[in-house]
């Protein structure tokens, strides 16, 4: 693979740019923020969007036992409804998940 040296003008270019951002003290805040130790306990918001998916878990499970008992279209509309934000909530946290255990987990949003 060919390499690409850069010439004493571009690496003169590239150290003032490099310093300029070691002293941008927002942006090493901002940058602070993107690496937590894995041993930091679990933030509330995933703790949150667990208990929030255990939730919508139990009302999809009930909804769908009412829709097929009832056969009553709000019901299976309701259900419908529900299954699909609790599958983006799974979604959301399954995505969480893999990318903590690949030590990039973002900041909570």
């Amino acid at each position: 693979m060919d390499e690409t040296r850069l010439s004493a003008y571009e690496r003169r270019v590239l150290a003032e740019i490099e310093e300029d951002l070691r002293g941008d003290a927002g942006l090493a805040r901002r940058m602070a923020g993107r690496r937590p130790s894995p041993r930091l306990p679990e933030p509330r918001a995933t703790a949150r969007r667990r208990l929030a998916a255990v939730a919508l878990g139990a009302a999809t499970v009930t909804l769908l036992v009412l829709a097929v008992a009832t056969s009553a279209p709000a019901l299976i509309w309701a259900f419908a409804a529900v299954w699909v934000a609790t599958l983006v909530l799974l979604l959301r946290l399954a995505v969480r998940w893999t990318r903590r255990l690949a030590g990039g987990a973002p900041p909570d949003p």
